[in-house]
């Protein structure tokens, strides 16, 4: 049962940090992270999987790295923050509650990545 569980919390982390590569303020390594974990303790398989998959680079180089360097956290940052004034101000109508939350999600993602993800220990690659 619990192995059942930890697949199918991975396959929601999986999707969401796809979603993370393209929506602003989601963060993509986090939920990456979090299904590999998962899926270790879950099913070999999955994990081998996440790792060969185009999602996999993103562990891959957390990994080697042991965090983001702070040049990669600037530039999430960054990107998010422009995403989410991008779609809070040109796509979002006024007066809708999206223009609430979509700030808010940018708001935690960009926090998360600056206080939550490790530096890398080499700032050079």
């Amino acid at each position: 049962m619990k192995k059942n569980i930890y697949i199918a919390i991975g396959l929601i982390a999986v999707g969401l940090g796809a979603l993370g590569v393209v929506v602003p303020g989601l963060p993509t390594t986090p939920f990456l992270l979090l299904a590999s974990w998962l899926f270790y303790r879950s099913s070999p398989k999955l994990q081998a999987w996440l790792l060969a998959s185009w999602l996999g680079k993103y562990i891959r180089s957390y990994q080697r790295r042991g965090g983001m360097t702070a040049t990669q956290k600037a530039g999430a940052v960054g990107i998010m923050t422009a995403m989410v004034l991008l779609s809070t101000f040109v796509f979002i109508p006024a007066g809708s509650i999206a223009r609430i939350i979509v700030p808010t999600a940018g708001a935690v993602g960009a926090l998360t990545v600056i206080f939550f993800v490790p530096n890398a220990k080499n700032d050079e690659e």
